[in-house]
C-alpha cells in the first residue's frame, strides 16, 4: 500500500467509486465529497482540503482522506473525509489511512482533531473505529441530521 498526498484530476472517479461502494453516503454526501475534491484541484492548497490517497503498487485507488484546518481556530483541524472501498475493509487500511492523517495533520502544526458523525445504526462501527483509535466522544447534537440521527462529534489532541 502506497500513500501520496498529491490529488489528481482523475483520482475523482475513483473517489467517487470508493465514496459509492461503502453504502453509507447519500447521494447529497457524496456530492459534498466531490465538491471538496474540485475545490482542491481548482484552488490547490488555497482551498484549505489536504487529501492522502492509497493505492496499490498498479496506481488502483482504494481509500482516501480528506482533512484541512478549521476556519478561525489555532491548530485545529476537521477529518471531513476517510473512506475505505468496501472491498479492501477489514485488512487495518482505514487505521493506517488515519494514522498517516494524523502525522500529516501534525506536521502542518494541528495539535487537535475533529471528526463527525451519524448516530445511525450503520455507523456503529465507524464510532467505534474512531473510538479505538484514541478519539473521545465530545458532544451529541441531538436530532441534527433529521429527527432521530444526531451527530456525534469526536476529538483527539495530538502529541506535538
Amino acid at each position: 500500500m502506497h500513500i501520496r498526498m498529491q490529488l489528481y484530476a482523475s483520482d475523482r472517479n475513483a473517489i467517487k467509486k470508493i465514496i459509492e461502494s461503502t453504502g453509507y453516503f447519500s447521494r447529497s454526501e457524496q456530492q459534498v465529497a466531490l465538491e471538496l475534491v474540485e475545490s482542491r484541484l481548482a484552488q490547490g492548497l488555497a482551498s484549505g482540503y489536504y487529501f492522502l490517497i492509497s493505492e496499490d503498487e498498479d496506481g488502483d485507488i482504494f481509500a482516501y482522506s480528506c482533512y484541512g484546518p478549521i476556519p478561525c481556530t489555532q491548530n485545529s483541524f476537521d477529518l471531513y473525509w476517510i473512506a475505505v472501498d468496501r472491498d479492501h475493509q477489514g485488512f487495518g487500511i482505514g487505521k493506517k489511512l488515519l494514522y498517516e492523517t494524523e502525522r500529516n495533520i501534525e506536521k502542518l502544526g494541528g495539535k487537535r482533531i475533529y471528526i463527525e458523525t451519524s448516530s445511525r445504526s450503520q455507523y456503529s462501527k465507524t464510532r467505534q473505529f474512531y473510538q479505538d483509535s484514541g478519539y473521545l466522544k465530545e458532544a451529541v447534537l441531538k436530532n441534527f441530521y433529521f429527527d432521530g440521527d444526531d451527530k456525534y462529534i469526536y476529538s483527539k489532541k495530538l502529541c506535538s
